[in-house]
């Protein structure tokens, strides 16, 4: 990973962002990394947050963040607020949702019943498309071999799992954060992300954004990504750690777009 001072953005119009332990810290969205955001929009970078959060904390974001579009449930879907309409684009429709819950449950059965200190998400009344195990937000953190197996469960029921920093996320379908990416860059930006990589980067900190980290010419981590072992680590990395590090890189880029 290169030091993000060698990250030369002359182009970067676009901003795909992780939220949970990028933007934020201790699970809070502090003022400075807020007031990051209005900054960006201000100089022409337009933030299109991607998080594993759940539809009913999407909405929200795309209606009161300054930012072009959310990306929600791990890529299931996009949510756009421009001109007071909400464009919604999902990757199931509502059948396939509600047959998918059904296998859901049976593995949070299996997951409560198997690994008792894990629990539900809170937010999970909000979602709409896959199951969010906590293992450290809410609850005293979990080993490692009990997130391994919380992985396991869902993937012997052939579901896909992936780990942010604070949860387990399971669901059924071929999709995640990088392939709504492209959805939305084509449907909302009107360009082919793999064409245009130099307009756009991401910026992130755990293991479910290696798939980003390993397309995006300019992946950035927050330095806590070096906590985590990553096949596909960010080819920058900031100084500072969490919502520190996104105001680091919003500065950064900000610098450089200053004419």
């Amino acid at each position: 990973m290169k030091p993000l001072h060698t990250l030369i953005p002359n182009h970067i119009t676009y901003l795909f962002s992780d939220i949970d332990d990028t933007m934020t810290e201790h699970g809070k969205l502090p003022a400075e990394a807020y007031s990051a955001l209005w900054e960006l929009q201000a100089a022409g970078i337009e933030v299109i947050p991607i998080t594993g959060r759940p539809a009913g904390w999407c909405d929200m974001m795309a209606r009161f963040w300054p930012v072009r579009g959310v990306i929600g449930e791990n890529g299931a879907f996009y949510f756009s607020y421009k001109n007071k309409k909400m464009t919604r684009h999902w990757v199931a429709s509502p059948e396939e949702r509600q047959a998918n819950q059904k296998k859901l449950l049976k593995i949070q059965d299996e997951v409560l019943k198997n690994i008792p200190n894990a629990a539900i998400s809170a937010d999970q009344f909000c979602r709409v498309f896959d199951l969010a195990i906590d293992f450290c937000e809410d609850v005293p953190p979990l080993k490692d071999e009990e997130i391994a197996k919380i992985v396991k469960i869902f993937e012997s029921h052939g579901a896909t799992a992936k780990v942010s920093s604070i949860h387990v996320n399971g669901w059924f379908g071929a999709y995640d954060k990088l392939s709504m990416c492209r959805t939305f860059c084509q449907e909302e930006l009107g360009f082919d992300l793999n064409k245009n990589q130099t307009r756009v980067a991401f910026s992130g900190d755990s293991p479910n954004d290696e798939p980003m980290f390993s397309f995006f010419e300019n992946s950035i981590g927050v330095a806590n990504v070096k906590n985590f072992k990553l096949t596909h680590p960010p080819k920058y990395v900031c100084t500072k750690e969490s919502a520190h590090g996104f105001v680091e890189l919003a500065h950064h880029l900000l610098k450089e777009s200053t004419p």
